[in-house]
């Protein structure tokens, strides 16, 4: 049991002498500047820092390849959207012109309308249309625009007698051969005698007709020579008379009202005479150098008030200078005194509360006595 327990002891100062030579090997390695700055394994820190580099660029290009491909997805769905976007766009523009846009819907396809001419009616259309008045020089009095309608009537009527004289003739003249032949077999010389008295009658008759015709035919040539010379007299006068009248001739006397010298007639007046039109123009020559007047003053005026802005906004900056000159002042002096105070209560609290447990030489004896 002595001997265990003597055992025991020595293991027991062994190990305690084993510690206290580690420790100071350990000392003797810490406290060595130059041991501890080259006793630090360099390569494999070089080793650890690559491998961290390593990992990092890895996971930086596994981050940017799946970044790639998400933007790129992104940048597909939002082309596709921006396509559709512009498809239904132009679809929606296309469908509001084809229903709200048509070339017959402008307000000026009147004038570009290429049926314009066809649609329209002419500028006359009869005698008695309203629209051609005395200014429209369509219509004038004395024309006869059914001349030619007439004459075609009076053609028809006239071939009409002479298709009714001519069977009234042939009819005559069977009858005549009729009763020559039946005269020649059942009549007597009386009979002959008879019928070449009534051939002679008949005949005197058609001439007694046809010179009656003749005269009838002569006096109508002559009546319409008179109505046709008496026409072109009436309508040269009346050519003559809107020449020299007052609607074409625009005489702007007969647009003076009898209400007083400043009204007119408005159905009547012509247009301003060129003493009416040199007053305008002079009168908008007055406006005009009155109004350029008026732009100068103001011009002068607004030039007066810039100088004067401008005056007053460079004081304004002076005095803003010179007040932020004068804080900048008073705000160093402030700094330097509020300096001097803290600087003060630092050394005051320094002195007071700091330092009041001065540190001896043996506190500073006990540092690099141990280790741990």
């Amino acid at each position: 049991m002595y001997k265990v327990d003597i055992q025991t002891d020595l293991k027991e100062a062994a190990a305690i002498e084993a510690r206290r030579n580690r420790e100071k090997q350990r000392q003797s390695r810490i406290f060595n500047a130059r041991y501890r700055t080259m006793g630090v394994d360099v390569e494999g820190l070089k080793s650890q820092v690559e491998e961290q580099i390593l990992r990092e660029n890895a996971e930086k290009q596994r981050d940017d390849a799946f970044g790639k491909v998400q933007y790129d997805k992104i940048a597909q769905m939002l082309e596709e959207e921006e396509r559709q976007r512009k498809r239904q766009l132009e679809q929606a523009v296309v469908k509001f012109r084809e229903e709200k846009q048509q070339p017959s819907m402008s307000r000026e396809w009147d004038i570009h309308d290429p049926e314009v001419v066809r649609k329209g009616s002419p500028a006359r259309v009869s005698d008695d249309d309203p629209r051609c008045g005395p200014s429209s020089m369509q219509r004038f009095g004395g024309e006869d625009l059914q001349a030619p309608a007439r004459h075609k009537l009076q053609k028809e009527q006239n071939k009409r007698v002479l298709e009714e004289q001519k069977t009234e003739r042939e009819r005559d003249l069977a009858d005549q051969k009729y009763a020559g032949m039946f005269r020649l077999r059942k009549l007597d010389q009386r009979a002959l005698e008879l019928a070449r008295l009534e051939e002679e009658c008949r005949r005197a008759k058609a001439m007694a007709t046809a010179n009656f015709n003749r005269a009838q035919a002569a006096e109508e040539a002559q009546q319409q020579r008179l109505a046709q010379q008496r026409e072109q007299d009436d309508n040269y006068a009346e050519i003559q008379n809107h020449l020299t009248g007052d609607i074409l001739t625009e005489n702007p006397d007969v647009a003076n009202s009898l209400m007083g010298p400043h009204r007119v007639i408005p159905y009547r007046w012509k247009g301003m005479t060129s003493a009416q039109m040199e007053a305008i123009w002079k009168m908008q020559a007055e406006q005009c150098m009155e109004n350029q007047r008026l732009r100068e003053a103001e011009r002068q005026r607004d030039a007066e008030w810039e100088q004067q802005q401008h005056l007053a906004a460079r004081a304004a900056l002076e005095m803003e200078v010179q007040e932020q000159n004068f804080r900048l002042q008073l705000r160093k002096s402030q700094d330097a005194y509020n300096k001097e105070l803290a600087d003060a209560q630092n050394l005051r609290y320094l002195e007071k509360e700091v330092y009041t447990n001065a540190p001896t030489a043996q506190y500073y004896l006990q540092f690099n006595t141990s280790s741990r």
